[in-house]
């Protein structure tokens, strides 16, 4: 196992991954499928370049010992705090404790970085996916954020959705 910082070589595995984790029919292999809520991609090579180009952004891969992509997550610094966006591992492998691994590497790039608090967004009906970060101390901040208007470089709703906002002090 290993994690570290992802780059411009490893868009398209990138784009694979998440996309697998996220939506479609092989993310019905595992628990965090977005599949029943929304249409469309969860993201495109052209969206991760962005992120991988935007000032105090990391995207973190987690690969087995054969160098498979099997993980990652997008780390953002904005307004003091850090944000924890698309973490995804893939569907086959999930269950195994990659997310909980990326969570803490995301923890200790916090730490490196001087943040005291993770940030993060999840769709309000997800309520596994909710509970599982309360578990690992991610707390509901009570705010609500509007879903996107249809766009389909983010997916299309199936469903009114909004987001909730969950943070954790570190």
């Amino acid at each position: 196992m290993r994690i570290s910082t992802a780059g411009i070589d490893d868009l398209f595995r990138l784009d694979t991954l998440v996309n697998n984790a996220y939506r479609g029919d092989r993310s019905r292999r595992g628990w965090t499928t977005e599949a029943n809520l929304l249409d469309g991609l969860r993201t495109t090579p052209k969206d991760l370049q962005t992120l991988l180009d935007t000032p105090l952004s990391v995207i973190l891969k987690y690969e087995d010992e054969q160098g498979s992509l099997l993980g990652c997550v997008n780390l953002q610094q904005k307004n003091g705090k850090l944000y924890l966006g698309m973490l995804s591992v893939d569907p086959d492998h999930q269950a195994a404790g990659i997310g909980k691994q990326l969570l803490l590497a995301a923890e200790e790039y916090a730490h490196q970085c001087g943040i005291p608090v993770i940030q993060m967004t999840v769709i309000s009906v997800r309520s596994e996916l909710i509970e599982w970060y309360q578990r690992r101390g991610y707390l509901d901040t009570g705010e609500r954020i509007p879903f996107p208007a249809p766009d389909p470089s983010f997916g299309i709703a199936r469903q009114p959705l909004e987001f909730i906002v969950m943070e954790k002090k570190v």
